[in-house]
């Protein structure tokens, strides 16, 4: 999906104030409420998007400079992935997570086609590149995401095979990429995160788990991680929705979903573990509901709640596609 340029933010002037005002700090940084109150790539590449979402060009600014000046220092210009308020220095690991960089590159290229700045159109196709080349590997022959430049290589326990997280495929960034960087194949890229699903449909969860590895045709949990569907594997359906992917895509998600909500699963027996319930969460299991039988969302998850930065990040992000593409689902009448 490609978001309409210069559409007015379909955020109200509340809920980007309440948003702005939980999670980002004076000084540009997103802050992780449920997690010490750290920051990361990850969520500095949510407030970059969605201060463009919101055409708030003074709160991308800030945040954009506390990126520039925290976490992109590597020479790669890939951003570090973890900034600890309590630390010093504030960043104690230089690895990179590559959903976080990918994040930062799309704010930017949102943030180049709303306010006509070439300067970040060009640092994203400078991340872009980055990462088509140093962060793209072949998983049982599939062109797959490494999640991080160290630690996810794989090795005897994974058969050789790189350790993978389905929910690192934010599906509607790749064609942005694509048109940036032709060189990579990020069409065969996305074609691949939706192969992962399929494999993960045969299994007994019917869903991947957060981190997998490849192999022999199948998919199975990654050693040495918890075997389980959970808080990173929520976003999935999250970003099949925005980037209008086969509604059918949705179907083993929404199957798992239960009357009273979303839970992990544990992947070995397809059990429950425990409920995933903020509203943000349960908004993404009420617009698969309405994607797929037309049912409306319940009213209470149509307004933008700060429980936590990660729920209510995806509740902005999930509102901002429902209002834009879906407004029925929220009982609004689509705009001419």
């Amino acid at each position: 999906m490609t978001l309409p340029v210069q559409a007015a933010s379909v955020f109200s002037p509340e809920e980007w104030q309440s948003y702005l005002a939980a999670y980002v700090s004076e000084d540009g940084r997103v802050i992780d409420t449920a997690n010490g109150n750290i920051s990361h790539s990850e969520s500095q590449g949510y407030g970059l998007v969605l201060a463009a979402l919101a055409e708030d060009r003074a709160s991308f600014d800030r945040i954009l400079d506390f990126t520039r000046d925290e976490l992109l220092i590597r020479d790669d210009g890939l951003a570090a992935w973890r900034w600890e308020p309590d630390a010093d220095p504030h960043v104690t690991d230089t690895n990179n997570a590559t959903d976080g960089d990918m994040l930062i590159a799309y704010g930017l290229l949102l943030a180049g086609d709303l306010w006509k700045e070439p300067a970040f159109t060009e640092a994203a196709a400078a991340m872009a590149r980055t990462i088509g080349r140093t962060m793209l590997v072949s998983a049982d022959g599939l062109p797959a995401i490494l999640p991080g430049g160290k630690g996810f290589a794989g090795g005897d326990n994974t058969a050789g095979q790189p350790i993978l997280n389905p929910s690192y495929w934010v599906f509607e960034i790749l064609p942005r990429f694509d048109a940036l960087d032709p060189v990579i194949d990020w069409t065969a890229v996305g074609a691949a995160g939706i192969e992962l699903l399929h494999r993960a449909a045969a299994t007994p969860a019917g869903i991947p788990g957060d981190w997998v590895v490849l192999a022999g045709g199948g998919i199975g949990p990654a050693p040495d991680f918890p075997a389980e569907f959970g808080y990173n594997g929520i976003r999935i359906p999250l970003y099949l929705m925005r980037a209008g992917l086969d509604p059918a895509l949705l179907e083993p998600f929404r199957a798992r979903a239960s009357s009273a909500g979303l839970f992990k699963i544990d992947l070995s027996t397809g059990s429950a573990i425990e409920p995933i319930s903020e509203p943000g969460y349960r908004l993404i299991q009420a617009a698969m509901e309405c994607t797929a039988t037309g049912q409306t969302i319940p009213e209470e998850l149509r307004t933008l709640q700060t429980t936590s930065y990660y729920a209510a990040t995806l509740q902005l992000l999930m509102l901002d596609h429902l209002r834009r593409q879906r407004p029925a689902c929220l009982g609004l009448e689509a705009k001419p």
